[in-house]
């Protein structure tokens, strides 16, 4: 059973991976995407995530499903950070475990371009010269919030 989830809380590397662990899997393969200290040869000083939360855990639910089909690893945990968070904070953790390295290996990767690419969460930049929507899997900084009401509304 994955175990997807959004949280403001910090996030504790060790849960996911317990979540997934078992004597019966040789392998458990993670992923921790940290705030850096800068993007785009500027400097940053803190990020905050904002997500449609119900539109999210489902998606990050599919995610786990679909890799758990497509790599035979049904044992997935996706935990997502939204807030504010500084330099060095985890802000997305992915962790699966199988019985071999390779669709672990595999399924973690393939999961973490999905997430980034289908899940609706936005990330806004917070440095020394402004404030910056980035938008998308590649990181392009956004004039605007990447999605705005149409039609006034």
């Amino acid at each position: 059973m994955p175990h997807c989830r959004l949280t403001t809380d910090p996030v504790d590397p060790r849960q996911a991976e317990a979540a997934v662990g078992g004597p019966d899997r040789g392998a458990v393969a993670g992923f921790l995407g940290v705030v850096r200290d800068h993007h785009a040869g500027r400097r940053v000083r803190r990020i905050e995530y904002h997500a449609y939360a119900p539109m999210a855990e489902t998606i990050l639910g599919q995610v786990a499903a679909e890799a758990t089909a497509r790599f035979g690893t049904p044992h997935v945990a996706i935990v997502h950070r939204i807030g504010d968070l500084g330099v060095g904070e985890i802000s997305l953790q992915v962790a699966v475990a199988a019985v071999h390295r390779r669709e672990a290996l595999a399924a973690c990767a393939w999961i973490v371009d999905e997430v980034k690419a289908r899940a609706p969460i936005w990330k806004k930049e917070f440095g020394e010269d402004g404030t910056f929507w980035i938008e998308g899997p590649d990181g392009c900084r956004a004039a605007e919030p990447p999605l705005r009401p149409r039609n006034g509304g």
